[in-house]
């Protein structure tokens, strides 16, 4: 039984939802990996002070723990649906790659590197782990080339 063009119901022909070609069983456990390193790594370091902080860590660091414990705790979803949150990954890696350009960059062009803007870049250059794993093919027809959703 088919399906009308249109309709919001698949037909038994069309491939599942979650089959996902271009992306083998080995990316996924490679994403699903990143994912767990994410969420897990964030949960270390930032959900501490998240659940217990005083009032001048809220002020100085509030905003900025509460988007990373966010991040890590979204990661999660990544664990299930590892394409499907590439989206995570991705903003993981523009953040980052944004602050080593616009912030670590032109610190360290200037010579004006402190100890813990270097502990900073440290952490942050951590990213290149993600670049080789994630399936760039597969986002360049998903995200790029695949037309977009109508707006109307």
């Amino acid at each position: 039984m088919n399906s009308a063009p249109g309709s919001l119901h698949p037909s038994v022909a069309e491939a599942p939802p979650n089959a996902r070609p271009g992306v083998s069983l080995f990316r996924l456990y490679t994403l699903r990996v990143c994912y767990l390193i994410l969420a897990a790594g964030l949960g270390a370091y930032i959900w501490p002070g998240v659940i217990s902080h005083t009032a001048g860590f809220a002020v100085a660091h509030g905003i900025q723990s509460a988007l990373l414990a966010g991040l890590g705790l979204t990661a999660v979803l990544g664990l299930r649906y590892p394409v499907q949150m590439l989206p995570l990954l991705l903003f993981e890696l523009t953040w980052k790659a944004i602050y080593l350009v616009a912030f670590a960059l032109p610190l360290w062009r200037a010579h004006q590197m402190t100890p813990a803007a270097a502990a900073d870049i440290q952490s942050v250059l951590m990213v290149l782990i993600l670049v080789p794993l994630i399936p760039w093919v597969y986002v360049w027809k998903q995200y790029v080339v695949k037309p977009g959703e109508r707006w109307r």
